[in-house]
């Protein structure tokens, strides 16, 4: 096979920015495409096999993109993500999880592109259900599945769906849990958590960026004719009041924590949903070296 390409989605994202990253280190051909707003800051210094396009929102554009670039394959991590959403919410998320999305396939489809990986969500899972939503996030992402039906019925697209759980790992800005920790304990601020009984799977952006590249290798490979969904999990969730604990243990001292001082949320995720796994693919990551590491950040 010769060189592998890619277009990257979302490549200014947590996960997308170490995602390009990882393939490159691996000798891929990288293209990003992001937004004109899009804070691009992360993705300079990144050697000749790296570029970065900018989406103006006209699918004239994406598709002139595609038949310039011609990658091998795509990976979709751009998203919007709200945990809860407010009226004035709705209309971003359908552009983004949805209208940006079919864009793409169509100009991809259009560039001769035939395959991608795309990101889904562990939330379209609610209780372990093969479809109920926690949130209307996780609504789009499974709107977007449906989408992708026509195009490889109609169009030939091979797919692979990663849905994701809770990700960590350096250079991490989002206020996610193990940041809102390492905040608590640089400050010593108390912090109101929910009763803390919910398992949590966390697994390091670096096991998420090899599995992204494994999916890749397996549509390349010819061993997808349609679409796969894989569950991506750490194999060892638990409860959020177990892993404070093990946190407090790495840094040797107890965190002011509130147990209990937040109810918790509407259609809280007590138990992760546990999907197939991808072939090829396992963690390995060891949990105390990345939690010490994202803690050092």
């Amino acid at each position: 096979m010769s060189r592998c390409s890619a277009v990257v989605t979302g490549a200014t994202g947590f996960v997308g920015r170490h995602l390009v990253k990882h393939l490159l280190d691996r000798g891929w051909l990288v293209h990003a495409i992001a937004r004109p707003a899009s804070n691009c800051s992360h993705l300079t210094d990144l050697g000749e096999n790296f570029t970065l396009y900018t989406h103006n929102g006209s699918i004239d554009a994406l598709i002139e993109q595609f038949q310039t670039i011609r990658p091998s394959i795509v990976f979709h991590l751009a998203s919007l993500f709200l945990s809860e959403h407010q009226p004035k919410d709705v209309e971003p998320l359908i552009q983004s999880n949805l209208l940006f999305g079919t864009q793409l396939v169509e100009a991809m489809t259009q560039g001769g592109v035939t395959a991608l990986v795309n990101t889904g969500t562990a939330w379209q899972h609610y209780e372990g259900r093969d479809y109920s939503p926690v949130n209307l996030y996780a609504a789009t992402k499974q709107a977007f599945e449906a989408l992708l039906q026509y195009y490889i019925e109609a169009r030939g697209l091979r797919v692979i769906t990663l849905k994701l759980h809770d990700t960590y790992g350096p250079d991490d800005a989002r206020p996610k849990l193990i940041n809102r920790l390492r905040h608590v304990a640089l400050t010593s601020e108390s912090l109101e958590m929910s009763p803390g009984e919910q398992l949590i799977d966390l697994l390091h952006v670096d096991d998420v960026s090899e599995a992204f590249r494994v999916a890749a290798m397996r549509i390349l490979d010819g061993c997808v004719s349609g679409h796969e969904c894989y569950c991506l999990s750490s194999g060892f969730p638990m409860t959020l009041r177990a892993l404070v604990e093990q946190v407090e243990q790495l840094l040797d001292r107890t965190l002011p924590i509130t147990w209990g001082g937040r109810p918790y949320r509407e259609r809280e995720v007590m138990e992760p949903w546990r999907g197939p796994t991808l072939p090829g693919w396992a963690p390995s990551r060891n949990w105390v070296t990345g939690i010490l590491q994202t803690l050092s950040c």
